[in-house]
């Protein structure tokens, strides 16, 4: 597997609003996403443990999905959410505000936009840290080993260029699928009572940030193979994530503040990433040689 990324961040970005073409490939299927987020990366519980303990908690947000199958669904705030019993499943991701980004060599556009990636030079600001997720260090990794299309083939389809040099599945671990995923990558929420008014925010992209707190500290709290979830962990967790104080929250505030209402318009260049984001303490990138 080998990939060409410079100038491209397709996999970072919801580039949808530069194009007609049917690039949405995220909302079908029997589980259909409550949130229009594009390409939200899955993290695992460990992971979710670090961004909160690094003091990222706000950077993170939940996925729930609707379910038509009484069987694997319960309700909440009046929607019917896909559950293991009554017990409502969601992933954990990272959260995408718009940023002023040129991916494809397209003008600066409001692009809501991964939290960590520099606009700048369209390269992730925790590529060589603990932080990194799994699932972004293997991309396009398990769309490989699944035979599905990847974000590279349709960035290439759409914008021309070679981006996937080497199709060729990586050896190694396959993906987390199934019910072994519970636990590990999807979470089960176990008092559904505490998520009134949450799944109706979510589903307006609408959550509070005692919303983010809630999802991600049950999923940090959770017991890899199992239902089981950590008291413990989960007060540890929730506070933390409540008092998150760091440079993406912060950044996430000022770029919706700056944007609002102009996601797919004209932006201004994207160095403003730097007295935004880069001036506030986010670690740098190397750029490409």
């Amino acid at each position: 597997m080998e990939v060409d990324c410079e100038g491209c961040a397709g996999c970072c970005v919801d580039w949808r609003p530069l194009t007609d073409a049917e690039v949405d490939h995220e909302r079908r299927g029997p589980f259909e996403p409550l949130d229009d987020t594009h390409n939200l990366v899955p993290l695992e519980r460990d992971e979710v443990r670090s961004f909160i303990r690094a003091g990222h908690g706000d950077a993170l947000r939940p996925r729930l999905f609707s379910a038509d199958d009484p069987d694997r669904s319960t309700t909440v705030d009046g929607r019917e959410v896909a559950a293991v019993g009554d017990r409502p499943v969601f992933f954990v991701g990272l959260r995408k505000p718009p940023k002023p980004v040129g991916p494809f060599g397209t003008d600066s556009t409001w692009l809501r936009t991964c939290v960590f990636l520099d606009p700048v030079t369209l390269q992730c600001r925790i590529h060589d840290s603990d932080l990194y997720p799994d699932t972004c260090a293997t991309y396009p990794g398990d769309n490989l080993q699944l035979d599905a299309e990847t974000e590279c083939e349709r960035v290439e389809r759409v914008y021309g260029g070679e981006r996937l040099l080497d199709d060729e599945p990586p050896e190694g671990d396959s993906p987390l699928l199934g019910p072994a995923a519970l636990g590990s990558t999807v979470f089960a929420h176990p008092e559904p009572g505490r998520l009134d008014g949450a799944v109706e925010r979510l589903a307006a992209d609408e959550p509070t940030r005692e919303d983010r707190a809630e999802f991600a500290a049950v999923a940090g709290a959770s017991a890899p193979g199992t239902g089981a979830i950590s008291d413990d962990w989960y007060e540890r967790l929730y506070d933390e994530a409540l008092d998150a104080d760091a440079w993406t929250g912060r950044a996430i505030d000022a770029w919706e503040a700056m944007a609002a209402g102009s996601v797919g318009e004209r932006a201004p260049a994207s160095r403003l990433a730097r007295r935004v984001e880069d001036a506030d303490g986010a670690p740098g990138t190397p750029g490409w040689e």
